[in-house]
């Protein structure tokens, strides 16, 4: 078989700067005795004709050694224990490993590294898709490498594992595999996608954070779901919560949600809150256990459950704005989003879509200093008069700074309210 060289397509599809960092990076290697290699995704899109300029680098040597001669002064974030480094170099993202051999002491745990070859580092690798390679040193630069029929598996779109463990080694590789064939547009092969179901209760040996880190990758999606939907088919989705769905509701909300905040993508909060918003209150604190979410997202996801039980008192007839204020401030603005997604065009929905719009960015002319002026001593009265100016604001029934300062004077001038009988 002819060996191939990718390197005239490299300089062809990868801007000119980043292409003479990967030669100048292998001059660097081969001066320090060491091999480089370009692996993963980049080679995989490359072949592919997509663009995908973060780098994965893999060196037969000492990667964070590497890594600090290469990115002089810039800043690394090191993994002893695995031999990584990561830096920028200038607007690009590096990776660059130590070639390393691994071992799994129970599944689900991460591996035990030792340093090895770039066949061994390849063989480690999840999918035969991600696990080619091309030489960066200057005599070879461009060689690919290729000994797992990824390139065949590449041309039949099909997604195919290393070896029979692989889902057991590492259940991750799961959630990974409905990501590439969903972004990808191809297909496990037949083996891997038996393996697959066969091997899904190993999902319960992997860490919460973990697979929160798993979701949060599936939810950057372009389209996440899609990879839910074919997760909730497979009983994937099921191993982080039996009663998450993904149905054509998500689909719809996900889809409003991207309506929403283009051309930017939504925030992963949002689409996790879509995710979990039927769950109910106890289900959402188990999901929020079982994936060690964080206080802020936490947050969201309960307030989406109160939200919830005020949507019948939004679909009121005839709500002041002030009423539409009352009910809704304080919650965390992603669920409120979350809770107007749901709502859609129904009358909640839409004064929930008037509140993040409108009503919250609504202040009083007057300030806590102005009304200490007019005589307010600070306590109990001194909150109720700002609320009521605001409440004023929200009605129409105070438009100047005017007609607030004559509301707060006649306010005073009738005095604190009698007590309740």
């Amino acid at each position: 078989m002819p060996k191939i060289n990718l390197a005239r397509q490299m300089d062809r599809q990868l801007p000119t700067e980043l292409s003479g960092f990967l030669r100048s990076a292998g001059r660097v290697a081969v001066g320090r005795r060491e091999n480089l290699y370009l692996v993963g995704g980049a080679v995989r899109d490359l072949l592919l004709g997509e663009a995908n300029y973060d780098l994965d680098l893999v060196v037969e040597g000492d990667g964070p050694a590497l890594a600090a001669v290469l990115a002089p002064g810039s800043k690394l974030t090191i993994h002893r224990r695995f031999g990584t480094a990561k830096f920028r170099w200038q607007q690009w993202s590096v990776d660059l490993a130590t070639a390393r051999r691994e071992c799994y002491s129970r599944p689900g745990a991460l591996p035990r590294v030792v340093p090895g070859s770039i066949g061994d580092d390849l063989w480690r690798r999840d999918y035969s898709v991600n696990a080619m390679a091309i030489a960066l040193n200057p005599r070879s630069f461009g060689g690919f490498m290729d000994l797992y029929g990824g390139r065949e598996d590449l041309g039949a779109g099909l997604l195919r594992i290393l070896h029979e463990r692989s889902f057991i080694d590492d259940a991750t590789r799961i959630w990974r595999g409905l990501r590439y064939e969903q972004r990808l547009g191809f297909k496990l092969e037949r083996n891997t996608l038996r393996l697959l179901k066969q091997h899904t209760v190993m999902l319960d040996t992997i860490s919460g954070d973990r697979l929160r880190y798993e979701l949060e990758c599936v939810l950057a999606e372009e389209c996440p779901e899609r990879v839910i939907r074919r997760a909730a088919q497979l009983s994937v989705l099921a191993s982080l919560h039996p009663y998450l769905e993904g149905n054509g509701w998500l689909r719809q909300r996900y889809g409003r949600a991207r309506r929403l905040t283009r051309p930017q993508s939504p925030s992963i909060t949002l689409y996790l809150a879509l995710l979990a918003y039927r769950l109910t209150e106890e289900r959402k604190e188990e999901l929020i256990s079982k994936l060690r979410l964080t206080k802020p997202v936490a947050r969201t996801l309960r307030d989406t459950t109160g939200l919830n039980s005020r949507l019948k008192a939004l679909s009121a007839a005839r709500l002041k704005p002030s009423q539409i204020y009352d009910l809704v401030h304080g919650y965390d603005i992603t669920a409120v989003t979350a809770a107007m997604l749901v709502g859609g065009e129904a009358p909640a929905g839409l004064r929930l879509k008037k509140y993040l719009e409108k009503l919250r960015f609504v202040k009083t002319a007057l300030s806590g200093t102005d009304l200490k002026a007019m005589g307010v001593a600070p306590g109990p009265g001194f909150r109720e008069i700002m609320n009521k100016l605001r409440r004023a604001r929200l009605d129409g029934q105070a438009v100047s700074r005017q007609d607030e300062e004559a509301l707060a004077r006649k306010w005073l001038a009738a005095g604190p309210p009698s007590p309740p009988a």
